[in-house]
C-alpha cells in the first residue's frame, strides 16, 4: 500500500506557472512508477506524464512535451510536476498515482493507488 497526497493548484493566468507536488507515504516509493493524470468536467482522465522508479525514464503527453516536466526526489518520498506556459486547456483536477511495472505507463486503469486530486484553474 501506498498513500498519495497532492498539493500545489491553484488558479494560474495563461503563459504562468504551477509546481504541483506529491508526497508518499507507506511501502518504500522508489519502488513505484509514478504517473500524473488529470481529469476536466465531461471528459475522461488523461494521462500527462510518467516517471521511472530511478527519474531515470520520462514520457509525456504530446500536449504537455516541452511545457511540463515530470521529477521525483526518492530520499524525500516526493514527486513532482512543473508545469510552465500554461494553457486554458490545461485546466483540470491533477492526480498523482502509482504503479509497480513501467509498461502501460499512460494506461490510468493500470495504476492501483491515486491521490485525492488537486485542481488547476488556468483562467485569465
Amino acid at each position: 500500500q501506498v498513500q498519495l497526497v497532492e498539493s500545489g493548484g491553484g488558479l494560474v493566468q495563461p503563459g504562468g506557472s504551477l509546481r504541483l507536488s506529491c508526497a508518499a507515504s507507506g511501502r518504500t516509493f522508489s519502488r513505484f512508477v509514478m504517473g500524473w493524470f488529470r481529469q476536466a468536467p465531461g471528459n475522461e482522465r488523461e494521462f500527462v506524464a510518467v516517471i521511472s522508479w530511478s527519474g531515470g525514464s520520462t514520457d509525456y503527453a504530446d500536449s504537455v512535451k516541452g511545457r511540463f516536466t515530470i521529477s521525483r526526489d526518492n530520499a524525500k518520498n516526493m514527486m513532482y510536476l512543473q508545469m510552465n506556459s500554461l494553457k486554458l486547456e490545461d485546466t483540470a483536477v491533477y492526480y498523482c498515482a502509482a504503479k509497480d511495472t513501467y509498461t502501460s505507463g499512460s494506461d490510468y486503469t493500470r495504476y492501483p493507488y491515486w491521490g485525492q486530486g488537486t485542481q488547476v484553474t488556468v483562467s485569465s
